[in-house]
């Protein structure tokens, strides 16, 4: 028993040694660029925080991150490049979490919000502005004249599955009024109509609009949400609920999206950049401040169940809008 006793004793050391002595996870270290595909337009909203955020994640890596501009389809065709690039983690995309999500209602392309690794990192307010040259002071101007003036009234977006089309349908459904859409490849060109005169107004983000709402060139009517919106030298913009009170809003997450089938340690370490890095991020602390926008990293399950409330209602709004190829509840989409 005793000469049992010590053979046990030594295997017991021996495979504690070999515990201390086992690597620990793998740091995936790039060693080449990586891709980062924004599939909207330069100057929107994607574009502006995807550049800050990329900055940050090439100090962490030690490894150039190349943004990418590949605009159309409303977002589609950036983000299928990225879904189809080869799954060794050095190919993203990015953008508002709920739009990735609604694209199998639309019918633009097939993928679902649990086929991707979702890495947040700030949301995103929807603001009603129109050219200033236009006769509509408040928001009860602009309502009164969409009443009476049923779809001729121009609101610029980026198109169907963007934030500023949700932005005004939602509005539309919520006041029982029309509107003429003109759709754009991105929010910045939708923004930069309404400031020509080429459209009298866009629902594009708060981060969008900002210079030119600090440059007097947009009049900020109203943000589509419940409580104001204060904007770095400017000022407080009016909440929509306003002037309608059970205005439906949620909050609209954007953020840098890597698709599923990636080797594991990519996902680890981007997960623990976010954890210890992103989180703590004066950058994107600073960029959320000067434009209107809510600091909010997030990651994992904690991003999933954020998102999935937004992408929800987009998806039914879609539906109920007639924009929809199919019904969201058949895409893993229950209605809220």
């Amino acid at each position: 028993m005793a000469h049992f006793a010590v053979r046990a004793a030594v295997a017991a050391l021996a495979l504690g040694a070999f515990a201390v002595a086992a690597p620990a996870q793998a740091q995936w270290k790039p060693t080449k660029p990586i891709t980062l595909i924004v599939p909207w337009a330069a100057g929107g909203s994607t574009d502006q925080v995807s550049r800050v955020n990329a900055a940050e994640l090439e100090a962490a890596l030690g490894q150039k991150v190349v943004v990418v501009n590949q605009p159309g389809g409303s977002g589609s065709i950036g983000t299928k490049s990225a879904l189809d690039a080869p799954k060794d983690g050095y190919t993203w995309t990015a953008g508002a979490a709920k739009d990735l999500g609604a694209y199998p209602v639309t019918g633009l392309l097939d993928t679902r919000i649990a086929d991707w690794h979702l890495y947040l990192n700030v949301a995103n307010l929807t603001v009603v502005g129109v050219n200033p040259d236009t006769p509509f002071k408040t928001m009860a101007d602009l309502l009164k004249a969409m009443k009476e003036k049923p779809g001729q009234i121009s609101v610029a977006t980026a198109g169907v599955n963007s934030a500023g089309h949700y932005g005004i349908e939602g509005l539309a459904r919520a006041a029982g009024v029309t509107y003429k859409h003109v759709s754009y490849d991105g929010g910045n060109p939708a923004v930069i109509a309404t400031v020509s005169g080429e459209t009298q107004v866009t629902t594009q983000l708060g981060v969008e609009q900002a210079e030119m709402i600090r440059a007097k060139r947009i009049r900020p009517l109203a943000v589509l949400a419940d409580k104001p919106l204060e904007l770095e030298g400017y000022g407080e913009i009016p909440p929509i609920t306003n002037w309608i009170k059970d205005f439906p809003s949620d909050t609209n997450y954007f953020g840098i999206f890597v698709p599923k089938g990636v080797p594991a340690e990519v996902t680890e370490t981007l997960d623990k950049i976010w954890a210890e890095k992103i989180k703590n991020s004066a950058a994107l602390k600073k960029y959320a401040a000067s434009k209107g926008a809510l600091f909010a990293p997030e990651y994992g399950e904690a991003a999933q169940k954020a998102v999935f409330p937004a992408l929800q209602n987009a998806a039914w709004l879609l539906h109920a809008s007639g924009k929809s190829k199919v019904s969201p509840d058949t895409v893993g989409i229950p209605k809220p």
